[in-house]
């Protein structure tokens, strides 16, 4: 039973992720900077959970401290690269570059925290991670070769997706030593903390309200699609591998592309088709799998 929890959990970050990107590209173009998305997003989730880690935080070793206080850092550098990609460029361009968060992540799990996988879990990975390129790949890849690859934001979205991988695994790891609401929130309140010393300094605060007033709706979206997913994620590698909860959560990447195709009207092509096809078969047999 723990094992198929722990899928609904990753199934529910898919779609977390998914909606919570395509919300952050608006949102983040609506307030111009992503420090105030990433400061909105981290203020809500603080106040949503804190009712439930409140007994909790004043029981944290120093090892446990240090271990959220690099996470919520690293949460940070990643998002704004992240966020400024999905400001800057195209989601469907920017999202499978961000897709290589999935392969950095199953290696960061296979080689640090000593999970294992078998063949079968491997080959499904990869057809996966396959199907992940080809949904949201716009172009030929011949024909993008030399000037499609460095559209802007994809530059942005490559470091934001090595910084993933680390957030993803250590997300992980925080959850399964700790506990997951509590990963979650120490590591809002370090990047909360530090997005408002910048937004102060920056004289930006008055902006980002107005913005918040104007806009209130892809912005409240945005937080909570975000933070319900990684509330989701974090719960997911508590029950199943980091390896795996990262698999199949990282279907997000076509979902919010795709979210971007239909609202923008777009045909999908052929090879669109087969990736999506892929994504959903090798999610599902990855699941069934992986008990």
């Amino acid at each position: 039973m723990p094992h198929y929890i722990g899928i609904i959990f990753a199934f529910v970050a898919l779609l977390g992720w998914g909606f919570g990107d395509f919300f952050i590209q608006k949102s983040t173009r609506l307030l111009g900077s992503s420090w105030k998305s990433l400061f909105i997003i981290g203020l809500i989730g603080l106040v949503v959970l804190f009712p439930f880690v409140r007994n909790d935080i004043l029981i944290l070793n120093v090892g446990e401290l240090v271990l959220l206080g690099v996470l919520g850092v690293v949460i940070l550098f990643t998002a704004l690269f992240d966020f400024e990609a999905l400001r800057r460029g195209k989601i469907a361009i920017v999202e499978p570059v961000m897709s290589i968060e999935l392969p950095l992540t199953v290696a960061l799990s296979v080689t640090l925290a000593n999970e294992s996988l078998s063949w079968i879990q491997l080959v499904l990975i990869a057809v996966v991670f396959a199907g992940i390129m080809l949904a949201v790949t716009f172009t030929n890849v011949n024909k993008r070769l030399g000037k499609g690859v460095l559209e802007r934001g994809v530059i942005f979205a490559g470091i934001g997706a090595v910084g993933l991988a680390l957030v993803s695994f250590l997300t992980g790891i925080s959850s399964q030593r700790i506990s997951p609401l509590m990963a979650i929130w120490f590591s809002n309140l370090v990047f909360t903390l530090i997005c408002l010393v910048y937004i102060l300094a920056k004289g930006q605060f008055r902006g980002m309200i107005e913005g918040l007033k104007k806009h209130p709706a892809p912005i409240l979206a945005m937080s909570f699609f975000d933070n319900s997913a990684w509330v989701a994620y974090a719960f997911a590698t508590t029950y199943i591998p980091i390896s795996i909860a990262i698999t199949i959560s990282e279907g997000y990447v076509a979902l919010a592309a795709l979210l971007g195709i239909f609202i923008n009207k777009e045909k999908l092509k052929r090879h669109q088709v087969i990736g999506v096809a892929l994504t959903i078969a090798g999610v599902l047999a990855l699941s069934y799998f992986s008990e």
